[in-house]
């Protein structure tokens, strides 16, 4: 494309590039229309913004040497900047499992709930012509009652019904044809002439409905059965019911649901900081993410060092065997090797525990104290994480030159002065950076949390679910995504302080790696 646009005036080929940015352009607008269209206004913005800058960079003579970066920057602006600004943008909103909608969605809920009223139910009929259907009521032996048309795929609403003397054309369906059709009668309310409002109350009748609240304006609903108002919280993105007259504290009402999403603010992370509930199990589990990567940092290290030496020991025979074995927990999935581990370390049945229970005649409960639990965890970790330092390792120890040991030897050292004086000198300066990074990824380690302890043994006391062996990644995806409610608003806070921790641990490792090669 780049070279077509580059073509004289008039060329063939200029005009083919420029058509062909035309039509991905009118593609991408075309899409954008249908997002505005179903309020998704933040991205229908995002690619706006694409679709210009792209359109700029390859028509422009200006942006012609960004045409080459130019893919790479729409990847990190659509799956990390973006993200990053959507997340802290519902970090300053109540949004949650309870507060989901907008608030022109929640009026158009409410304003659609009708309730039964005294009055005769109406046997009916079903009649189908080609895809649409209407449904019939017959008052009187001479004159039917029938609804506008409908199809499958109409949307909840409510259809207006005629007099007429004659049965509409179609065919009428079966019982068992409309029994088929009953979750889309279900949302179809037919409106009779003189005003009444009816709805499907059972499988063969149409009964009389009325809507429960009417718009006042101003976001203010009335109930018509008893004229109480349903006023727009805006403090908890809820609606209140209050009686006519009153004019008292409006937090002290009930709430309506459902709920929709306001700005709250810094509440969200007001919340972090302040409430006991959070603030405790927070810093619990943030000291607990620290402790766990270091943990695994080191241990991996160590181990894998170790190995790596031993299957470079030249003495030793069969070492590519060795080798081999030693990389395996690294070559097998991640999750089954988790998995595995989760079975083996069993309360009840793990053959740790029986293992144990015969030679010392103890039973760890390994998923139920503390203590034991992030042992667990560390040590699975461990396993899963030192062949790929060990892999480092060995490639590192390759670089080292071999007359320095063999003059270690004449000088009579030891293998631990060998170790200490010139292989961990030698190698530890570019492993600060993969260590760093190591700690970074463990920092981050949801799978293996999910996978093994689900963040468990809880943590008492905690206001939102909390576990001793959860890391702040996993405390995060269990607020936002566990069973006992979704408040995705308070997730996201926390996923903002998690981005500025890491954040700023990936500055420092880029600092580090500049000071090492200069």
């Amino acid at each position: 494309m780049a070279a077509a646009t580059e073509q004289p005036a008039g060329s063939p080929l200029k005009w083919l590039a420029w058509g062909t940015i035309a039509a991905i352009d009118l593609i991408l607008l075309y899409g954008v229309t249908l997002m505005y269209a179903q309020g998704e206004t933040a991205f229908a913005l995002v690619i706006v913004l694409l679709v210009c800058s792209g359109t700029w960079v390859f028509i422009s003579g200006r942006g012609y040497n960004y045409r080459y970066v130019y893919p790479a920057l729409l990847g990190v602006t659509t799956f990390i900047v973006f993200p990053l600004i959507y997340t802290i943008n519902v970090a300053f909103t109540n949004y949650s499992s309870n507060n989901l909608l907008p608030l022109e969605r929640v009026k158009e809920i409410l304003l659609s709930k009708t309730y039964r009223v005294e009055g005769e139910s109406y046997p009916f009929m079903v009649f189908q012509s080609k895809d649409q259907y209407r449904v019939v009521f017959t008052p009187t032996p001479k004159n039917y009652l029938v609804s506008e048309p409908f199809t499958e795929a109409a949307e909840p609403g409510l259809l207006p019904a005629k007099l007429q003397s004659d049965i509409p054309k179609g065919k009428e369906l079966a019982f068992r044809e409309t029994i088929k059709l009953r979750q889309l009668l279900k949302t179809q309310d037919i409106k009779l002439p003189s005003g009444l409002q009816l709805s499907m109350t059972s499988l063969r009748k149409f009964g009389p409905m009325l809507d429960i609240y009417r718009d006042t304006g101003s976001n203010i609903l009335e109930d018509v059965r008893n004229g109480n108002k349903l006023i727009p919280d805006f403090s908890v993105g809820h609606f209140r019911e209050v009686p006519p007259d009153y004019n008292g504290d409006l937090s002290q009402r009930e709430t309506v649901g459902p709920g929709f999403v306001v700005y709250s603010g810094w509440d969200n992370f007001t919340r972090v900081i302040t409430d006991p509930g959070i603030q405790g199990p927070f810093l619990q589990i943030f000291i607990w993410t620290i402790i766990f990567s270091l943990l695994s940092v080191v241990f991996t290290l160590i181990i894998g060092l170790l190995m790596a030496c031993l299957v470079q020991w030249e003495p030793l025979k069969g070492n590519g065997v060795y080798r081999l074995l030693l990389i395996l927990p690294y070559a097998v999935p991640a999750f089954i090797s988790i998995l595995i581990f989760r079975g083996l370390f069993n309360q009840n049945f793990g053959e740790i525990n029986t293992l144990l229970n015969m030679l010392f005649g103890v039973q760890p409960e390994w998923f139920s104290n503390e203590f034991l639990a992030k042992t667990m965890v560390v040590i699975v970790n461990t396993w899963l994480g030192y062949p790929y330092m060990m892999i480092l390792c060995i490639g590192l120890l390759k670089s080292i030159p071999g007359d320095l040991y063999e003059a270690s030897a004449i000088d009579g050292a030891t293998p631990w002065q060998n170790l200490t004086k010139i292989t961990v000198p030698l190698i530890i300066k570019p492993l600060i950076p993969l260590l760093i990074a190591s700690f970074a990824f463990n920092f981050n380690n949801l799978v293996l949390i999910a996978l093994l302890t689900g963040g468990g043994p809880n943590i008492i006391g905690a206001t939102v679910p909390a576990g001793a062996t959860d890391i702040l990644v996993s405390y995060t995806f269990r607020m936002a995504f566990g069973q006992y409610g979704q408040d995705y608003g308070l997730a996201s806070a926390i996923a903002t302080f998690i981005f500025l921790i890491v954040g700023t641990i990936a500055w420092v490792n880029l600092r580090v790696t500049k000071r090492m090669v200069e």
